[in-house]
């Protein structure tokens, strides 16, 4: 199911991932399990995807969304990597390649930025895309284009929507 067209309405602003640089992004929640519709959320019900966190033995829970111009559902996020590949200014990384840490424990986490930024790179389905260098998009769509579950939305629009948040953290 695509990230919500309206995005981040209905969502709340949980903390910050940040950069070594001071750049920060939002991450929002609530995470869901369900989809609109009713049906499972994309890495609820992709049994890869499901095999990925039993095998890491780490807790499948829902996460939210990481970025707010560049807006990636983690709970919809199938770890394809499409976006990684495409995007042509490397906003994008594995958020595992560089610290191999649960989804759910990234929230207050700096990152040098030194995570992969190669599709075939990531530790397992359990990684996610993470909009490191959220600040560097230069709002081309060729992320948005190619995401498989459609997962990501870009919007310059919703700077306004991050600078609010960010005065709440």
């Amino acid at each position: 199911m695509p990230i919500a067209e309206n995005f981040p309405e209905g969502y709340n602003p949980v903390g910050k991932i940040s950069d070594s640089e001071g750049h920060f992004h939002i991450m929002w929640g609530p995470g869901k399990t369900k989809n609109v519709d009713g049906s499972p959320a994309e890495v609820f019900s992709d049994s890869d995807v499901v095999a990925a966190y039993t095998a890491r033995k780490e807790e499948h829970v829902p996460l939210g969304v990481s970025g707010t111009m560049v807006a990636v559902d983690w709970d919809s996020c199938v770890a394809d990597g499409a976006c990684i590949e495409a995007c042509p200014v490397q906003v994008f990384q594995w958020y595992r390649t560089e610290k191999d840490i649960p989804a759910k424990d990234v929230v207050g986490q700096t990152f040098e930025g030194t995570g992969s930024t190669v599709k075939d790179e990531r530790k397992d389905l359990t990684d996610k895309a993470d909009p490191i260098r959220e600040h560097d998009c230069i709002w081309c769509m060729a992320c948005v284009s190619v995401c498989p579950p459609q997962a990501i939305k870009v919007d310059q629009a919703n700077v306004e929507k991050h600078d609010a948040a960010s005065k709440s953290l």
